[in-house]
């Protein structure tokens, strides 16, 4: 088995579902030796109380170059999303950070296999990510044929990684990598040419480049099965809806995602999954005995 680690990318407007994500690897996780949190410095003291034996706190600037720095809060009037300047590239924002922390935090990581997970992830049943993350084969989740040439985002960002990766031909509809707890393995700088191309997907780009590598794809194991049930639109979810989705999960789901961009009430969540409870592990945090509730549809992602 490989060592396996726990990269998540953060920042202070998502600490309260940051906070239900590592309350719930506390509490059903096992098998990675650490949770490496990236988040801009001056939010470092405000996670500073998630710092444990196995979750490590680190600040932004130790992986970003130090020709990329951070406008101060108090000059961004012109923006309402955080930006960072450089003299080699246009303004970049906080989105784009967050990918380049991911991936920058793959490539330091001690560890051969890290499992990446959102901020809007949170895990309900017992899993060993160790024996998931670090069998011989790293898992490859896919979407086959699933972005449409004319797909507002995911067109987009495929265009780019085509660019960066020097792939010729691109045949539509194409394959699609992006999902939720996915595993890495672990000339122009490649910081700089993400900042200067900006529309990019991290997800889209490792899974295209193992698909187009022979070597690479020998070392992974193509799965469509996602661990996680996830909701990717911008609808809002109420109680019964979030049972719903936990009931919705199959057997081999152990994760749920509520993107952030849904306004779900972070309250909501916390109530229905009942982290805060002192009897963490009880019965009732499972899907198998939570009472009636309407039937949840996955809609299709947009990220």
């Amino acid at each position: 088995m490989h060592s396996v680690a726990l990269l998540t990318a953060s920042y202070a407007k998502d600490i309260e579902r940051f906070s239900l994500l590592s309350e719930s690897i506390d509490t059903w996780l096992s098998g990675y030796t650490r949770h490496y949190v990236l988040v801009n410095d001056e939010d470092v003291p405000l996670f500073a109380r998630f710092a444990s034996d196995k979750r490590v706190i680190v600040p932004a600037s130790n992986y970003l170059p130090k020709w990329l720095w951070a406008l101060p809060p108090a000059l961004q009037f012109l923006s309402k999303r955080r930006v960072w300047l450089s003299l080699l590239s246009s303004p970049v924002h906080g989105w784009h950070i967050q990918q380049i922390l991911k991936i920058a935090g793959v490539l330091n990581a001690p560890e051969q296999r890290v499992c990446i997970l959102d901020s809007d992830n949170l895990f309900f049943r017992e899993f060993d990510v160790g024996q998931y993350a670090g069998a011989e084969k790293t898992p490859l989740f896919v979407t086959p044929k699933d972005i449409g040439a004319d797909h507002p985002l995911h067109g987009l960002w495929l265009r780019t990684v085509d660019q960066l990766l020097g792939i010729k031909e691109r045949s539509f509809p194409a394959d699609d990598y992006v999902g939720n707890a996915l595993v890495w393995d672990t000339g122009l700088n490649w910081v700089l040419a993400l900042c200067r191309k900006k529309k990019f997907s991290e997800y889209l780009m490792y899974g295209h480049f193992v698909a187009n590598s022979p070597a690479h794809l020998a070392t992974h194991r193509v799965t469509e099965d996602s661990i996680a049930v996830s909701h990717w639109d911008d609808t809002p979810l109420d109680r019964p809806a979030i049972e719903a989705m936990m009931r919705a999960a199959s057997p081999d789901q152990v994760a749920l995602c509520i993107q952030s961009y849904s306004s779900t009430s972070v309250d909501d969540i916390r109530d229905v999954f009942r982290l805060s409870s002192r009897d963490r592990r009880s019965p009732s945090l499972s899907p198998e005995d939570m009472g009636d509730a309407v039937e949840f549809e996955v809609p299709a992602k947009t990220r």
